[in-house]
């Protein structure tokens, strides 16, 4: 057996590279996958150009790390342009709602309905029942509203 690696070590990358792709089937988020690249392309450059083992374990550990790196940075770079979801945030989906109160603002605080529900809410100024409001930011359960130019 180890006289076949010695001849042929192309085949022993290749074969460690299919492995390290089946590996990642089984779940291990990306790792393997760019490590079994590497090796695929470790046994390919010494397919075409015979090198040394000792630069061939030096070309592998440099192809990983490019690729997890490169993996990292992509990982990244798409994880800042994803906006965030909202959800399990129920309130905050609600800003920009317009609705009208169904108890009166006093001293900041009453109630609007939004669907099937009543929230708390706030405002700067009281505001009687009936007025429209729009809901502008949240607050734990709280809404803060504002009146509404469109009634």
């Amino acid at each position: 057996m180890l006289p076949a690696l010695i001849i042929t070590p192309h085949w022993f990358w290749i074969s460690l590279g299919c492995l390290l792709l089946a590996a990642e089937m089984l779940g291990a988020g990306g790792y393997l996958l760019w490590s079994g690249v590497a090796a695929v392309l470790v046994g390919l450059i010494v397919w075409v150009v015979p090198i040394d083992w000792a630069w061939q374990g030096i070309i592998f550990a440099l192809l990983i790390i490019v690729a997890a790196l490169a993996w990292w940075y992509w990982l990244r770079s798409r994880n800042t342009r994803i906006p965030a979801s909202l959800l399990n945030r129920r309130a905050e989906r609600l800003v920009g709602t317009r609705t009208v109160l169904v108890e009166p603002l006093i001293n900041g605080i009453g109630r609007v309905r939004i669907g099937d529900s009543t929230w708390r809410a706030c405002c700067d100024q009281d505001l009687a029942v009936g007025i429209a409001v729009e809901v502008i930011a949240v607050d734990g359960i709280t809404l803060r509203v504002r009146p509404s130019d469109e009634t």
